[in-house]
């Protein structure tokens, strides 16, 4: 017998958003590690929050949609804000219950602005590192460092000389403008819209473009990102970068460290030494002469180190077409760090249920 096509709404619901989540989902594997994580950071939020006054969005609900939009590519807050208003999956792991009101979007980044304060990206980022279940996972002797560019929210037009002379765009949405001729450099121009944003490129012959760089310290043993910046696109921030993470992070004396040949340079070989760090860098010994010689190479864990330092550009890889930092939506080296730093965290959950699985 054929059903009838009548639609009917009921009167009352009594399903809950967690019973429409399939048991083998991977989030809940995922929300658990999510919330004591969050637990650990209460007296950080704390610090970041009057006493007094209207309430604000729950950090704890802002984090955790936050992180859905790098689990699942969402493009804008607008657009997360969209989803939560009918996706199920999305409000219980955030929080809201079928009926619980939707934030308005600028509320949400407002909200989302002030946890750059207490620096809660990297908080939440350790937080997670720290969860008994995620501890034997990670390694205190090898560890892989690399940069990479993350493209400004900024157009090349807005590349502007400081002085304030050069013809503006012509007329219309999307002006016109004629650089021939013209010589532009980090010295000379600046970004009218991302003044943090530098004009870079990393290879000969590639198209220079405004950008910021984006650098990752990973635990060599399960490939699980331990830090996480933002800096200045400059030719030695990768180097400056890698020992900050790694004297932040405190990795200890007699562990190594593997890179590419961007960081065979005397200093940066040099500095490692002097924290008690063995470098394990590529060499670049093209019309030049390395910094990494004999008493480094002729030990195997080197090979092992070049070979597992690769893995590294699998954090970036998901980092830029999932997480979407390929181009960051923020401006300003603070806000584009603050959400790289996110991204990162939300890699390493993104791998927790196999990788737990696999220990089990």
């Amino acid at each position: 017998m054929r059903g009838a096509d009548h639609q009917s709404g009921t009167l009352f619901s009594y399903i809950s958003p967690e019973a429409m989540v399939p048991v083998g989902h991977p989030l809940r594997v995922i929300r658990p590690l999510v919330n004591a994580a969050l637990d650990r950071l209460a007296s950080d939020f704390a610090k970041i929050y009057s006493p007094i006054g209207r309430p604000s969005i729950a950090p704890e609900k802002l984090l955790r949609a936050l992180l859905l939009q790098a689990f699942f590519s969402v493009r804008s807050e607008r657009q997360l804000m969209e989803q939560l208003t009918y996706n199920m999956l999305f409000r219980w792991f955030v929080g809201l219950s079928m009926d619980a009101p939707v934030w308005d979007v600028t509320v949400f980044t407002k909200n989302r602005d002030r946890l750059l304060e207490g620096d809660i990206a990297r908080a939440f980022l350790l937080a997670i590192l720290a969860d008994p279940k995620v501890v034997p996972l990670l390694s205190d002797e090898h560890f892989s460092v690399d940069g990479t560019l993350i493209e400004a929210w900024a157009s090349m037009k807005s590349f502007r000389p400081k002085d304030g002379s050069g013809a503006p765009p012509g007329e219309g949405r999307n002006g016109e403008r004629d650089f021939h001729g013209e010589t532009r450099s980090n010295q000379t121009h600046a970004s009218t819209t991302d003044p943090d944003a530098r004009l870079y490129k990393k290879a000969a012959g590639q198209a220079a473009k405004l950008c910021h760089m984006g650098h990752l310290l990973m635990d060599n043993r399960c490939g699980l990102l331990v830090a996480a910046c933002v800096t200045p696109a400059t030719g030695t921030a990768e180097r400056e970068a890698a020992a900050a993470m790694m004297q932040e992070y405190g990795v200890r004396r007699g562990a190594t460290v593997g890179a590419d040949k961007a960081y065979d340079t005397a200093d940066f070989v040099a500095g490692m030494r002097d924290q008690g760090v063995t470098p394990h860098v590529a060499q670049n010994d093209k019309n030049r002469r390395s910094a990494i010689d004999g008493r480094t190479t002729r030990h195997e864990g080197y090979g092992v180190s070049l070979k597992v330092r690769k893995r590294i550009e699998e954090g970036f890889g998901w980092m830029k077409t999932v997480g979407g930092m390929r181009k960051t939506h923020h401006r300003g080296t603070a806000r584009s760090g603050w959400m790289f730093t996110l991204t990162a965290a939300a890699y390493n959950l993104a791998r927790m249920p196999k990788l737990m699985a696999e220990m089990a």
